[in-house]
């Protein structure tokens, strides 16, 4: 029986039929793959593919590997957190538990450490890599996250379909498995079907994967040749859904956005056609020809077997060096390449950089790299922290605790923030504004007046936990610290009574104050 959607159709009819509003998006796809990087969407998806030619300039594709690097150094930081669980203090304070702020957040910084750690052991950056340089070419692009890692569909593999707002719909990916990839049942099944004979069977097979949305969920199914594929529904809330689509340039009112390298075509177009005629030009004026007059006494066949240095009868006036003589025209190219390669670079970020050469790098070096991203993209970084960066975190934080390898948070009361662009990123910005408080506190008033008036145990816990550092056994608690006070009040006691001490009643800590006080006048007794 043929499994169909709400529609009545087949995931492949509908595949089909939403295949059309797709085709002017995957040619202007292909024609900005064809002058950066072909093999990236190439012409023809189908296993025979014909040979890619390569573009005469390579200013194409250097600038999507730099751009692709940037916006992987910003949107996955290598070992640096790029958001925070943030606590909302309107709803700890309905719920009786005000002033917890600082030990809630010490268990969030460890949940967030298990997470940073999940995405380090992971293959999502080099995924990544290749997900973003679809974005930059062709503009779209589906991730799909899982136990298994993170798959990427390029825009040829999958079809979608928006509302007005831009919220997903539908969402229908196309896959050429192994007819051994499926349960044996279910060839059978399909070996039933007309016109499905054997030697059919022996090629690969289109797998339609069929996602629809239905209020707040998300819902799959496979398909395969028009029956269902069993054991492979699937449904998830749309917040913490293992689909997530990817524009580059969105467009009010267009299922799929536009590449970036679109909105410069112009220039690689004209790159492209003046770099094959500099080479083309080149390559005919390295020629060497020599011409020799044949009404002269010099014979070719004399001069051409002729060795170096060799000694024959001749006339020079008989041979002359053909020359094109395009060297005027050549610089004029030249500087009109120049102008271009200069834009191009300042387009795709290739000029500056504030990313250093080093294995670890710090929160500072990434909110420049964000900053410089957020400045010369008009916006489209901040795009990719709402449509990729909130719903992969999500995503991740579900799997650690479906895992069981974190507890599950509360919704109204812990929600994850990604802090990009001037705001900074991670806790680094956090830290930064604590000390900067302790310090114009401590200057305007005193250290004395700051003591009084500022928590230093919190304080000391907040900046911890800014930085990433448990204070388990490191930082001591009040208790600790006031049974040493106790400790060293005794002590002291001791040694200005004496021996005598020993059975004194002030060395019950009931009479700690009257120890004290007695140590203190003592040690004044001493002095004077």
């Amino acid at each position: 029986m043929n499994y169909s959607n709400q529609q009545g159709q087949t995931a492949a009819g509908r595949y089909a039929q939403l295949q059309s509003a797709r085709s002017t998006f995957d040619r202007e796809a292909k024609e900005s793959s064809k002058l950066t990087i072909p093999s990236l969407i190439p012409e023809s998806t189908t296993g025979t593919r014909a040979k890619i030619k390569t573009p005469f300039q390579a200013v194409g594709a250097r600038g999507v590997n730099s751009l692709a690097s940037k916006l992987l150094f910003a949107l996955l930081p290598p070992s640096t957190s790029f958001f925070k669980l943030s606590i909302d203090s309107l709803e700890l304070l309905k719920q009786g538990q005000e002033g917890l702020e600082t030990e809630i957040d010490k268990g969030l910084r460890t949940i967030e450490t298990a997470l940073m750690n999940e995405i380090e052991i992971s293959n999502d950056r080099v995924a990544m890599f290749e997900a973003l340089k679809h974005l930059i070419v062709g503009g779209n692009v589906l991730l799909y996250l899982t136990d298994d890692g993170l798959k990427v569909y390029p825009l040829s593999k999958f079809v979608c379909k928006r509302d007005a707002v831009g919220n997903v719909l539908e969402i229908i990916t196309q896959e050429s498995v192994s007819p051994n990839a499926l349960s044996p049942e279910f060839l059978e099944q399909i070996k039933k079907k007309e016109n499905y004979d054997e030697k059919t069977m022996d090629s690969d097979l289109d797998i339609y994967t069929y996602v629809r949305r239905v209020n707040d969920d998300f819902m799959w199914y496979q398909e395969c040749k028009g029956e269902k594929i069993p054991g492979t529904d699937g449904r998830s809330k749309v917040d913490v859904s293992p689909w997530i689509t990817l524009r580059f340039v969105r467009i009010d009112g267009e299922d799929y956005g536009r590449g970036y390298v679109e909105e410069y075509r112009g220039d690689l177009i004209s790159l492209e056609a003046l770099m094959q005629s500099v080479i083309e030009c080149a390559a005919a004026s390295a020629k060497t020809l020599f011409l020799v007059n044949p009404n002269g006494i010099t014979r070719a066949s004399t001069l051409a077997k002729a060795p170096n240095g060799a000694i024959r009868e001749g006339s020079a006036a008989d041979i002359s060096v053909m020359q094109v003589g395009k060297a005027a025209d050549l610089s004029v190219s030249f500087s009109t390449i120049q102008r271009i390669e200069s834009r191009l670079e300042y387009a795709f970020l290739m000029a500056r950089s504030v990313q250093r050469d080093a294995e670890r790098v710090t929160a500072a070096e990434v909110t420049m790299m964000a900053n410089e991203l957020e400045n010369s993209l008009g916006g489209i970084y901040s795009i990719l922290t709402q449509e990729f960066q909130l719903p992969y975190l999500k995503r991740r934080m579900h799997m650690l605790v479906r895992s069981g390898k974190a507890p599950k948070l509360p919704e109204k009361l812990v929600k994850p923030k990604i802090v990009t662009g001037v705001q900074g990123l991670g806790r680094g910005n956090d830290r930064n504004k604590l000390i900067e408080f302790i310090s114009t506190v401590s200057q305007a008033l005193g250290p004395d007046i700051m003591r009084q008036f500022v928590n230093v145990d919190e304080a000391i816990k907040r900046l911890a936990n800014s930085i990433g550092i448990d204070t388990a056994n490191l930082v001591k608690t009040q208790e600790e610290i006031q049974a040493e006070m106790q400790a060293m009040q005794q002590q002291q006691l001791i040694q200005s009574l004496g021996p005598a001490a020993l059975g004194s009643p002030l060395l019950d800590p009931k009479n700690n104050a009257q120890a004290q006080q007695l140590t203190e006048q003592t040690n004044a007794n001493e002095e004077a």
